[in-house]
């Protein structure tokens, strides 16, 4: 393992500016995984012991200092710039109000990271709702070669194939703010199912191993970059 990480993380973010008033600055050494809620119909309570396994990995395993509290948010709620790591996931439908999207863009574009991780029958959602995040920008493949695959845990090859769904190679696309990636979107991998008890899909130690090791990559560079 690369622990490259500093013991403590200063994570500061910044809301937007109103006209001649000061940003909105939050500052945290510890970090949470919030859950981000969402309406629509999907569901995003999928995997209720996904982010507490995530957390007791990230904490047992490297650097980075973790507060284990089981946080859900919308995206319009005004604790968002509280939790530098966003994680949505569920199956179905995704529906962002004209509040969320507003929120939502000002957190991404001012250090906030989202990973959507498509549970199953997500992604056509998650296409939709994130243009109206972004209407100047695409979802593009991340090459192998990214600091994402690399920075804690090495994935040569790109996200690991937790679960077969239509049985496609996984792919991990995203959205940059700069040269900042801030969105990363996992397709046909379903790494947030991989983190779940092993009594829940009954999935082999090594995917469940390879599902929260890219989990910690992901949180490292959100956190990093």
């Amino acid at each position: 393992m690369k622990n490259v990480l500093p013991t403590l993380l200063l994570i500061v973010m910044a809301s937007a500016v109103s006209d001649g008033q000061p940003k909105q600055t939050i500052v945290s050494s510890a970090v949470t995984v919030a859950r981000l809620r969402y309406d629509g119909g999907g569901n995003w309570y999928w995997g209720r012991s996904a982010i507490p396994n995530l957390h007791r990995f990230i904490k047992e395993n490297t650097s980075i200092k973790i507060e284990d509290t089981e946080v859900t948010l919308k995206p319009s709620d005004p604790e968002l710039f509280k939790y530098p790591f966003l994680f949505m996931t569920g199956h179905g439908n995704i529906s962002f109000s004209d509040d969320d999207v507003s929120a939502l863009r000002t957190y991404l574009e001012n250090g906030g990271f989202l990973l959507a991780n498509d549970s199953y029958s997500l992604a056509d959602a998650i296409r939709r709702e994130m243009k109206k995040v972004f209407p100047d920008k695409e979802f593009v493949e991340i090459p192998f070669s990214h600091p994402v695959y690399h920075i804690l845990y090495d994935f040569p090859n790109g996200l690991p194939k937790i679960h077969k769904h239509d049985d496609q190679l996984p792919r991990g696309y995203g959205i940059f703010s700069g040269d900042r990636l801030c969105v990363f979107f996992a397709y046909e991998s379903d790494i947030g199912d991989g983190w779940e008890d092993g009594s829940v899909y009954n999935d082999p130690p090594e995917k469940r191993l390879a599902a929260l090791k890219m989990g910690a990559n992901l949180v490292a560079y959100a956190l990093t970059n």
